[in-house]
C-alpha cells in the first residue's frame, strides 16, 4: 500500500518510472503501485481489423473526437461491477486531464456516443487506463482510431498495462519489463503531442490498418 498521498505530479513521475497506481475495487480507499513482471503493449503499427470491423467502420459513419467527453468516457469506464478506479484516481484522472496529461477519444455515430477509451500521456508514450463500449464494436472503433491517431502524431509506446485475449486478437503483445521500461525511457523523450494532428477520419483508419480474417 501507498505511504504518502498520491498526486498528479507523483502519478506521472511513476508511470514515467514503469509502475502505475490500482485499487482492488472501486470501493476500496487503499491504493498500491503495481509493476508488472510482464507488460501488455500495442505495437502501434500493427493494430488488426477485421473484415467485419471493417464493415461495421464503414457502414455506420463513425467518427471520433479528442477530450469532447472526457468526464462521459471517465464515468463509463467505472461503471462497472468489477474495475479499480476508486474516488481517488477517479479525482487524479480528472485533474491530470485538466492539466492536459489525461485525454479521451470518444467514438461517435451520428449525435450517439457508442465507445471510448482513455488514458495518459508522456512525451510518445501513451498508457491506456480503460475503454468502454455502448454497442457493439464502440470500443474496438476507439481503439482503431486512436492507435491511427497515435501513429500519426508520432508516438511510439502504447501501453495497455495486462493483456487479455480480446487485446491480443487486435494485435496487441506482452513483453518483458526489461525491455517495456527501454522502449518507454526512449518513448517519454520524444517531443510529441497528442494534439499536433487532427483526428483520423475512418478513411484514415482503414487504409492504415492490417486486415485479417
Amino acid at each position: 500500500m501507498m505511504q504518502d498521498a498520491l498526486d498528479p505530479q507523483l502519478m506521472l513521475h511513476a508511470y514515467a518510472q514503469g509502475i502505475f497506481p490500482m485499487a482492488e475495487t472501486s470501493m476500496n480507499p487503499e491504493l498500491f503501485w503495481v509493476d508488472p513482471e510482464h507488460r501488455g503493449v500495442f505495437p502501434i503499427d500493427q493494430f488488426r481489423i477485421s473484415r467485419s470491423m471493417r464493415r461495421f467502420m464503414l457502414k455506420n459513419k463513425l467518427s471520433a473526437t479528442l477530450n469532447r467527453s472526457f468526464a462521459v468516457v471517465l464515468a463509463h469506464c467505472a461503471d462497472r461491477e468489477e474495475t479499480w478506479i476508486n474516488p481517488t484516481l477517479h479525482t487524479l484522472y480528472n485533474q491530470l486531464h485538466v492539466a492536459s496529461r489525461c485525454h479521451s477519444l470518444e467514438v461517435w455515430q451520428s449525435d450517439n456516443l457508442i465507445g471510448g477509451v482513455f488514458g495518459l500521456t508522456i512525451g510518445g508514450a501513451f498508457f491506456g487506463e480503460s475503454m468502454f463500449s455502448k454497442r457493439d464494436n464502440g470500443s474496438k472503433a476507439a481503439l482503431a482510431f486512436l492507435t491511427t491517431h497515435l501513429q500519426r502524431c508520432g508516438f511510439t509506446l502504447f501501453d495497455t498495462q495486462f493483456i487479455t485475449d480480446h487485446l491480443a486478437s487486435l494485435g496487441a503483445v506482452e513483453i518483458t519489463r526489461a525491455v517495456y521500461r527501454r522502449q518507454l525511457a526512449q518513448a517519454i523523450e520524444l517531443p510529441v503531442s497528442i494534439i499536433s494532428q487532427p483526428l483520423p477520419s475512418v478513411q484514415d483508419v482503414l487504409q492504415r490498418r492490417t486486415q485479417t480474417s
